[in-house]
C-alpha cells in the first residue's frame, strides 16, 4: 500500500478530537512509518500572528489574513507550509510534481515579503504513525484512503475539505457505515 499522495479521510465513527472530521495528506509513506498533514482544521490563528510570534514582519496583505491550521497533534509548536514544487527551500520535502511540503524558516522569510509560493497552507504540528500502524487502521475502518487533489489543499474552504475529498471517489460519509467488511 503506497500512501505518499493521498487523503487520510477520518470515517465519521471516529471520534478522537485530533481526528474527528478530518482530513490528513500523506507527505511520506514508507518503511520506518508515515508522515502527514491535516488540511482542514483552522486553529483561530493567522499567518501573520504566527510570522510576528517569530519575529518576521508581513508585508503582504493577502498572506497576513491566512489561517493557519493544525497539522496534526504532533510537534504542535514546529511550521510546516504545503506549497507548489515551483521553487525548493532550505529543507523542502517534494511529496509529487505538483506538491512539496517546507519547514524551514527562509520560506516564511519569503511569504512576509511576498516572494513566496503562489499558493500556501501554513501548519502547526504534524501527524505520525510507526510502521504498520497506518495500515492496521485502515484495515481497522478508521480511515478512508484517497488519491490527493491539488485544488483540495490550497482552494477549497476549511469546512468543506472532508466531504469534499470523499467526493473525489463518489462517498458519501454520512452514508458509510462503522463496521469494516472483510471478505
Amino acid at each position: 500500500m503506497i500512501l505518499v499522495d493521498h487523503f487520510l479521510v477520518a470515517m465519521p465513527h471516529v471520534e478522537d478530537p485530533n481526528f474527528y472530521q478530518s482530513v490528513v495528506y500523506v507527505c511520506e509513506h514508507g518503511e520506518k512509518g508515515t508522515m502527514g498533514i491535516m488540511i482542514n482544521k483552522p486553529i483561530g490563528l493567522t499567518l501573520g500572528e504566527l510570522l510576528n510570534y517569530v519575529d518576521i514582519s508581513c508585508k503582504s496583505p493577502k498572506e497576513n489574513q491566512l489561517e493557519v491550521v493544525a497539522g496534526g497533534p504532533i510537534q504542535q509548536e514546529s511550521g510546516f507550509i504545503l506549497h507548489p514544487t515551483e521553487e525548493v527551500w532550505q529543507t523542502t520535502l517534494h511529496i509529487n510534481e505538483h506538491v512539496a511540503v517546507t519547514s524551514s524558516r527562509d520560506i516564511l522569510e519569503a511569504i512576509a515579503m511576498g516572494k513566496g509560493p503562489k499558493h500556501i497552507l501554513p501548519a502547526l504540528g504534524y501527524c505520525a504513525w510507526g510502521t504498520g500502524q497506518l495500515e492496521q487502521e485502515v484495515l481497522d475502518n478508521l480511515w478512508l484512503c484517497i488519491p490527493a487533489a491539488t485544488d483540495l489543499i490550497f482552494e477549497s474552504p476549511f469546512q468543506e475539505r472532508w466531504q469534499g475529498a470523499a467526493d473525489l471517489i463518489g462517498v458519501n460519509l454520512n452514508e458509510l457505515s462503522s463496521d469494516a467488511g472483510h471478505a
